[in-house]
């Protein structure tokens, strides 16, 4: 049996990581950039989301199979709790329970964080992701329609929402995710990284 792990993202997954997501921009709606972004720029992308939020990988014998991450849902400050979640699979690894995996993880992490609510911007038709967030409690209120251009057509955004916790009273700081206690980001990964499915 393969041993397979889930952990946080280092700078020096970012090739493979980017290896992952090119074909997502490439070849689908599930991403709305158009061209390949230079391996430094995409860098800037880890430094910068993970200097607050989770990104998480799920390796298979060493090899990178998937990953998700949490990032800034919108600047102003009132904003804080909030946060969007994306997860990307690698082709040969779809319907494995990878996906579930890792936002079993990357979900218990944001709460732990002090963060309220996620969202998730979804490109639709998209069956299988929205089945997967509505799995996690994920609610679908809205509708961007016809918002963006790919592919000679004009697409539309489901917007999904997921509470981790009730909304009252006033909230307390967020945590970094690099702040969060070692032993608690351990527990989280390691009791969330055995029993997956067998690749």
């Amino acid at each position: 049996m393969s041993k397979t792990e889930i952990r946080m993202a280092t700078l020096d997954d970012a090739e493979e990581i980017y290896a992952i997501y090119e074909p997502y921009i490439l070849n689908t709606v599930v991403s709305f950039e158009y061209t390949t972004v230079p391996l430094e720029n995409f860098k800037e992308r880890i430094r910068k989301i993970t200097s607050t939020y989770p990104w998480l990988v799920y390796t298979v014998d060493g090899e990178i199979a998937g990953y998700a991450y949490c990032s800034l849902y919108r600047e102003r400050a009132a904003y804080n709790w909030d946060c969007e979640c994306s997860v990307y699979i690698k082709d040969t690894y779809h319907k494995k329970g990878i996906g579930t995996a890792l936002y079993n993880a990357l979900f218990q992490l944001a709460k732990a964080q002090g963060l309220y609510t996620i969202y998730s911007v979804i490109c639709v038709p998209n069956t299988g992701s929205v089945a997967l967030h509505k799995k996690f409690g994920f609610k679908e209120i809205g509708i961007y329609e016809k918002t963006a251009y790919k592919f000679g057509a004009w697409r539309d955004l489901l917007v999904m929402e997921k509470h981790l916790r009730e909304t009252q009273g006033e909230p307390g700081a967020v945590i970094k995710s690099s702040e969060l206690p070692k032993e608690e980001v351990d527990r989280i990964l390691q009791n969330i990284s055995v029993d997956v499915i067998a690749i």
